[in-house]
């Protein structure tokens, strides 16, 4: 279908992508390539067009023509002509700016503007002035090596991004290769694996930074070791967690010929550093009181790194941004499966990091049966009268976590239990009395940030081996936990509208499982209260990726409807 005239173009940049449509899919398809999903009501979900989804789009080699030509087949009454205006001049941003190594002259930087216009417009700046820009012709300026990262941070503020072509030290050499034949079960990357690595690498100087986004469960582990086999060098990375610093060295050593000597972990009490060192981003930021230093930060310049792995780099923490400014000339490797950003920092990852590189849609792999098919389904629990009082007197945040904590999700958890008695369940929740009560309630282990690693591998691994059959776990599961045999999740509570966790949440079942491949994702929200609200704008970038919420009441549940 070339016209699918699904969607309502408007002039302040936010179209309306019409539900019922018979173009709906296609048509959403387009849009996310270029577009922002704000809202997802029923109806009508409503996208924005900002300028860093175009440049991320134009990244990925869209041209303008062919995001003009998409949005005016997706328009319903045509689009206004200021918006199309503003879209190609938005678009042509991309690769104005060039940032180059100046020949002859290691320690500077050259900042080329496609015209002279273009550059007096930035050099107007006022924060740019401290950065000690030289003009040496009238579309060019230069500056030192070591401002790379505070010039393109400070430019993508005021809407103008670089195209860094300034390159990368090599850091220490570092032999490594696939390990093969019965000791590494023929590994082999995927094909969609493959392009990723591929993308990352760049062509003709465009390469060597930037973000890759692929859903949990595809592998992006894989993706970074097999961008260190490529690069053949020393190596950091940075995670989420002990758990998945763990895992990462288990991959390490499992898939590649680098031996447990080669690999460090520098996390908790371990402080390895050796040529490829995995560290949690918790230990960079970690400092005695707000007024010392992060002591750790050191390990940035530890060794001659030649590639940095930032691991679900949606979790960036501002103070890890600020050292990655100073790292511009090291090779750098975002992995995520969303780019959203509850800070609002996109753009910090796009200029620090890189930016998008390749996207493979969750539903591509899915069909592909690369990952599970998920069903999706929101519960709404009813409220006992004494609680409802309650809540209707509490304000602000109490009134979320009353409807949140609400004891009658206990019950419903119970049916769902019995409904997939064969399965492997993590229950899910924000709230620690909460969980304690449900993990009494249903007699499961519960783990959280106060457990110990040593005991929460020994739980997960039991689990792995379906020893133990359901799990009650904190938000410390949200991110890189490998369990290959959960097939249910049933989410109790969470961080309020918090899109990301919602995906990494639905990610802990994406892993393909054996028989229909299927899983399945419970939401419960207390019926009539703020938890619905909260719950819409959680399921927003998970809707954008093409899955379906159905709605059911607790008391359905109970009939096994």
């Amino acid at each position: 279908m070339n016209d699918l005239k699904a969607c309502i173009v408007q002039r302040d940049r936010t179209v309306l992508l019409e539900c019922g449509h018979p173009g709906f899919e296609e048509a959403r398809e387009k849009l996310s390539r270029f577009a922002e999903l704000m809202k997802s009501p029923s109806a009508f979900h409503t996208y924005r067009i900002t300028p860093l989804s175009l440049w991320n789009a134009a990244a990925l080699g869209c041209t303008t023509e062919e995001i003009v030509a998409d949005l005016t087949s997706l328009s319903r009454w045509g689009v206004p002509a200021g918006l199309l205006q503003e879209i190609r001049e938005l678009v042509s941003r991309y690769g104005k700016l060039k940032l180059q190594k100046e020949e002859g002259n290691a320690t500077m930087l050259l900042l080329s503007a496609s015209d002279s216009l273009f550059l007096d417009g930035i050099l107007e700046v006022p924060a740019l002035a401290a950065l000690g820009l030289s003009r040496i012709s009238p579309s060019e300026v230069r500056l030192e090596a070591d401002k790379r990262g505070c010039l393109k941070q400070e430019l993508m503020h005021h809407g103008f991004p670089v195209l860094d072509l300034a390159g990368y030290h090599e850091g220490q050499a570092l032999q490594l290769e696939w390990k093969h034949g019965s000791e590494g079960n023929g590994f082999a990357l995927r094909s969609y694996q493959e392009e990723a690595v591929a993308a990352f690498e760049g062509v003709a100087g465009i390469g060597g930074s930037g973000v890759l986004v692929l859903p949990c469960g595809a592998g992006k582990t894989v993706i970074g070791i097999a961008a260190l086999e490529r690069q053949q060098c020393e190596c950091l990375i940075l995670t989420s967690n002990t758990t998945s610093v763990e895992q990462w060295i288990q991959e390490l050593t499992g898939k590649t010929t680098l031996q447990s000597s080669d690999v460090g972990q520098y996390a908790g009490q371990k402080k390895e550093v050796k040529p490829v060192t995995v560290a949690t981003y918790q230990i960079l930021t970690h400092r005695r009181s707000k007024d010392h230093e992060f002591e750790h930060m050191k390990l940035f310049n530890e060794r001659n790194w030649g590639l940095i792995i930032y691991d679900e780099v949606h979790l960036l923490p501002a103070p890890v941004f600020r050292a990655t400014a100073d790292i511009q000339a090291t090779r750098r490797l975002g992995l995520t499966a969303t780019l959203v950003r509850e800070d609002g920092c996109e753009q910090d990852v796009f200029s620090l990091i890189g930016p998008k590189r390749y996207e493979m849609p969750w539903k591509e792999l899915e069909a592909k049966g690369w990952i599970a098919r998920v069903d999706c389904c929101e519960i709404r629990v009813p409220m006992e009268a004494a609680l409802r009082e309650q809540y209707l007197y509490a304000e602000g945040k109490e009134k979320f976590r009353l409807a949140a904590e609400n004891p009658a999700k206990t019950h419903t958890v119970k049916e769902l239990l019995n409904r997939h008695a064969t399965a492997g369940i993590l229950i899910i929740g924000q709230y620690l009395d909460q969980l304690h009560a449900i993990a009494d309630a249903v007699e499961a282990p519960l783990i959280s940030g106060k457990m110990p690693q040593q005991q929460r591998t020994a739980l997960y691994a039991s689990f792995k081996k379906g020893e133990i059959p359901v799990l009650v776990v904190s938000k410390v599961a949200n991110f890189a936990v490998d369990l290959p045999d959960a097939s249910v999740a049933i989410e109790i509570s969470g961080s309020f509208g918090s899109r990301q966790e919602e995906a990494q949440r639905l990610g802990r079942l994406l892993r393909p499982k054996a028989g229909d491949n299927r899983a399945y994702f419970y939401t419960l929200v207390s019926e009539n209260s703020k938890e619905e609200e909260f719950a819409v704008r959680r399921q927003m970038f998970l809707i954008e990726q093409g899955y379906e919420y159905t709605v059911h009441s607790a008391k359905e549940v109970r009939s096994g409807t």
